[in-house]
Parts: C-alpha cells; sequence; structure tokens
C-alpha cells in the first residue's frame, strides 16, 4: 500500500464503487496542516456513484507526517469513520471506503463531497448567528455518548486518564514553548499585554496540575472543533452545520470543545457580549440528550477549559508544517485563546 495521488486511477476507482469509473484531475482542498484533502470529480452510469468525493492521504510534508503518525492521527480518523461516526448524530461526511497500513500509517479515505457548503475561517471568525448553529450541532456530537461507560473500552481514543498523557504533553509543551514565543510572542504583547506571554509561561509550569485535574471523561469529543474544520450550507445547499476532520477525537469533557470553539472562533468583544448565552445555549440543548445539566458546573469548566486553546496553539503551531496561513491561523487563535483565558481568569481554578 501506497497511495498517493497517481493512486486515484480508473481502475482503483472502479474497484472501490465496484462500477465503471472514470475520475477527473484531483484538486487539493483546504490546508492540509496534518493530512492531504483532495476533490476528485467521478463519471459513471451507476446511479450509486457520487458526482465528486474527497480523498483523505498522508500529508505529502515530512514533518507533518512525522506528527500525524506519532499522534495516531491518521489511525484515529478512519477509526472514527468505521467505529464511531454510526453511534453519534452530528452531521459529517458519509465514508465511501477506508485503508490503513497498521504498520507504517498509510492511509486513504473516500468521503462524501459536501459542497457547496462552505468552509469557517479560523482567521477571520464567525458571527453569533454561525456560532449558534455550531454549538447545536456540538452537542449532537456530545449528547448521543454523554456518560456512556463503554466508551472506555474503546482503547485507540486518547483520554486525560491516561497514565503517561499529561507527562508527555507537559515535556511537549515545555520544548516547543520558546519556538512559539519567538514566532507570536509579539502579537500576544500587542493583543494581551505582557499578562498574555506570562499566562504561556505560568501554563507550562502549571500543566501536569491542569491535565490531571480535569473531571472524569463525560463524551466523545472532537478535540479541534473550530471554524476550518466545519462546513456550512447556505441557499446554495448542503448541510446547516457538517464537522470534519476527525484526527483528534477524544474520550473527555465536551465543554473542552465548547471553550476551545468559543474562545477563537469569535472575535474577543463578541464572545465577552454572547458568551454566556451561548453556554446556556449548549445546557439547553445538551439537556434534550442528558436530561438536567447545572449551567454553574458547565460554566466553571468552561472558563477553566479556556486552557485548552492555550495549549492547542502553542504545541500544535511548532509541530506541523509552517505555511503563510498557517502562521496566520494560529497567530489569531494564539491571541484569541490567551485573551479568553485572562479573561476568564483560568489558572486561578487550577
Amino acid at each position: 500500500m501506497d497511495y498517493t495521488r497517481d493512486s486515484l486511477t480508473d481502475s482503483w476507482w472502479s474497484r472501490v464503487f465496484s462500477a465503471d469509473v472514470v475520475s477527473g484531475e484531483p484538486q487539493r482542498i483546504g490546508d492540509g496542516l496534518v493530512g492531504m484533502n483532495l476533490r476528485v470529480p467521478l463519471n459513471s452510469v451507476a446511479p450509486h456513484v457520487p458526482a465528486s468525493v474527497v480523498v483523505k492521504m498522508m500529508s505529502e510534508d515530512a514533518t507533518s507526517r512525522a506528527t500525524a503518525i506519532t499522534l495516531g492521527n491518521y489511525m484515529k480518523e478512519v477509526r472514527f469513520y468505521s467505529e464511531i461516526a454510526p453511534t453519534i448524530d452530528v452531521n459529517t461526511a458519509s465514508c465511501h471506503f477506508s485503508d490503513f497500513d497498521e504498520a507504517t500509517h498509510d492511509f486513504v479515505l473516500v468521503l462524501d463531497d459536501l459542497a457547496p457548503a462552505r468552509q469557517g475561517n479560523q482567521i477571520t471568525g464567525c458571527d453569533v448567528e454561525t456560532a449558534q448553529v455550531a454549538v447545536t450541532e456540538m452537542t449532537k456530537l456530545h449528547g448521543p455518548r454523554w456518560g456512556d461507560p463503554t466508551l472506555f473500552d474503546v482503547s485507540w481514543l486518547q483520554r486525560s486518564t491516561d497514565p503517561s498523557g499529561p507527562e508527555t504533553l507537559n515535556a511537549v509543551y515545555g520544548a516547543v514553548k520558546g519556538g512559539f514565543l519567538d514566532v507570536f510572542g509579539e502579537s500576544l504583547r500587542v493583543t494581551c499585554g505582557e499578562a498574555g506571554v506570562e499566562l504561556v509561561h505560568e501554563l507550562g509550569a502549571a500543566l501536569v496540575g491542569y491535565l490531571t485535574g480535569r473531571d472524569t471523561p463525560h463524551t466523545l469529543v472532537h478535540g479541534d472543533f473550530r471554524l476550518d474544520n466545519l462546513m456550512f450550507g447556505g441557499i446554495e445547499g448542503g448541510h446547516r452545520c457538517a464537522v470534519v476532520d476527525w484526527q483528534t477525537p477524544a474520550h473527555g469533557d465536551g465543554v473542552t470543545d465548547l471553550s476551545y470553539f468559543l474562545g477563537a472562533g469569535l472575535l474577543p468583544d463578541a464572545r465577552r457580549l454572547n458568551e454566556e448565552t451561548l453556554v446556556m445555549q449548549y445546557v439547553d440543548d445538551l439537556g434534550r440528550y442528558v436530561g438536567d445539566v447545572n449551567f454553574n458546573d458547565i460554566w466553571r469548566r468552561y472558563r477553566r477549559e479556556a486552557l485548552a486553546g492555550v495549549v492547542m496553539s502553542v504545541v500544535a503551531s511548532q509541530i506541523v508544517q509552517r505555511t503563510e496561513r498557517g502562521d496566520a491561523m494560529f497567530d489569531s487563535m494564539a491571541t484569541r485563546h490567551v485573551r479568553h483565558a485572562l479573561d476568564m481568569d483560568s489558572l486561578s481554578l487550577l
């Protein structure tokens, strides 16, 4: 197995769909910092063959590829579609075909093309109405398996209770923190003052306590629930909201996804004005699945989990291929997540 663009021959497509298929030229879509995404037009008289699909493969960048293999990102996404997707209500792309090599982590996923739905933009952020739609979709991910003990049986899901997890992440954070501040430190000073840089340092000293002090895992979480991983439909069609890029699913606290999304999806002024209302919406929507949900408990966890976005910004920005848009994205994420953690006084909750 060695999946590349050249692997996508007409004969391969015909085997995938068990029908005669003629394919068009693959076109790169999205940023693909961890994997490579291609849109491929297909032509067939067979009614079950779609007009186009999205293919996911290993990144062509050696650094991103090595990171994904080490973290098991490719394996997790393949297993998400085969094992987890059928058990939740969240809108996502249907999977037509998958293959994964346990030895090399080479993989391929053939997914529904969600066009004409449009990808969110992490750099520009979103308005409150878009955030409301995303929060509702988030509860369709968290609600169906909230408190489900069988998630502990899914060995490949990351969870904060894994013995080596906090120490490993602490070591990585310490190793990359300096490089992160070299690139984004000035932006933090401009947007958050010196307190922003100090928070990055203080979190490094408290990181193990933050990770081990999280609540018992509650549900399935996305792990990177942000605008770039959401597809929004409009008058042209498509799901009102669909969630993609399942490379970091975990068994954890769903509020982490909520705080991570709102912390950088909304611009700071809009977040401050609307976040309490949006957290209440999450509580209400989640209640349709799990009954009574305590707002004060969710709000406390929401404040604490503002730190998750800081951790992601520091670590992820330093372990994937650097691109112009990638730097702009991580700059927006870092400054907004740090501002969020400062606003929430998150470190005081550790």
